[in-house]
C-alpha cells in the first residue's frame, strides 16, 4: 500500500493565504454601523395616580418626555372616569379610562411630548384636576437591557 503525500507547492500556499485573507477582511466589517430603526425611545416611566374625594394625587408632577404608563386607583366610593388631556385649548391629546369602580386600578399609556397635561376626574361643577409639567425628552434606552 502506498501513501499519498502531497506537498504545498507555492501555489497552493498563495491560494490558502488568500482565502484567509479574505476570510478576514469579511469578518471585521460590520461592526460599527447604526441602529437600522434610529435610536430606542426612552425608558417607559410608571406616573401613579389616586382619585380621593376631593382632589387628584399625582407622582411625579414631573418628568421628561416619552413613553409613560399612568394607573389610577380610586379611592372613593363611587365609580369615577380619569382623562388625560394636553392643557390649554386647541389639538392636543385626550385620553381617559372606563369608569373605574371603588377600591380598583386602571391604566393608560401615552408617548407624552415636552409640555403641560391636566389630569382631571369630571362630575359636573365640581371637577377635581391637577396639572404634570412633561419637560424635555429623557434619554434614549438604546443602551439598556432587557428592553423591547
Amino acid at each position: 500500500m502506498e501513501i499519498a503525500t502531497h506537498a504545498m507547492t507555492p501555489s497552493r500556499l498563495r491560494l490558502a493565504a488568500g482565502v484567509l485573507a479574505v476570510g478576514l477582511f469579511a469578518s471585521s466589517c460590520g461592526g460599527e454601523e447604526q441602529q437600522p430603526r434610529g435610536n430606542r425611545p426612552p425608558t417607559p416611566i410608571v406616573v401613579s395616580a389616586a382619585i380621593l374625594d376631593k382632589q387628584v394625587a399625582v407622582s411625579p408632577k414631573q418628568f421628561g418626555a416619552g413613553p409613560v404608563r399612568l394607573v389610577v386607583t380610586n379611592q372613593t366610593g363611587t365609580s369615577k372616569e380619569l382623562k388625560l388631556e394636553t392643557a390649554g385649548s386647541g389639538a392636543g391629546l385626550r385620553q381617559r379610562t372606563g369608569p373605574i369602580n371603588p377600591s380598583d386600578t386602571a391604566a393608560l399609556q401615552a408617548d407624552l411630548p415636552e409640555g403641560r397635561y391636566t389630569v382631571t376626574v369630571g362630575e359636573g361643577d365640581s371637577a377635581r384636576s391637577t396639572t404634570l409639567a412633561v419637560g424635555p425628552e429623557r434619554p434614549n434606552s438604546n443602551n439598556d437591557l432587557l428592553q423591547p
